[in-house]
């Protein structure tokens, strides 16, 4: 089930959604005077929200388990880019230790 589309995402009828570009770890919403939100996204598992599940819109559209990015600040939706890394630390995977204290990775 794709949930994200090329240019703009369908909008839920009480909630602002939008395609999280590659590395974008914060909100890039305006507000009304220009100034970005700032705010930081979180993966957001809106089955155990209470005000969501009132609300159902977010299930009803992308199902129980999608993955969903929301604004600390501004509750706007994140929809995950289809060329971003999942899985992973947005923050990359790290160097390798000079001091050979490197972990080996599980696989």
């Amino acid at each position: 089930m794709a949930i994200e589309t090329a240019t703009a995402p369908p909008q839920l009828p009480h909630h602002k959604v939008k395609i999280k570009k590659p590395g974008q770890r914060s909100c890039n919403d305006k507000d009304a005077k220009g100034k970005f939100c700032g705010g930081h996204l979180k993966r957001w598992f809106y089955t155990t929200d209470v005000v969501e599940q009132a609300c159902g819109d977010a299930e009803q559209a992308w199902g129980p388990d999608a993955e969903v990015y929301r604004c600390e600040h501004c509750k706007t939706l994140y929809l995950p880019n289809e060329e971003g890394v999942r899985g992973l630390n947005v923050a990359g995977q790290g160097q390798t230790s000079v001091f050979g204290l490197t972990v080996v990775p599980k696989k």
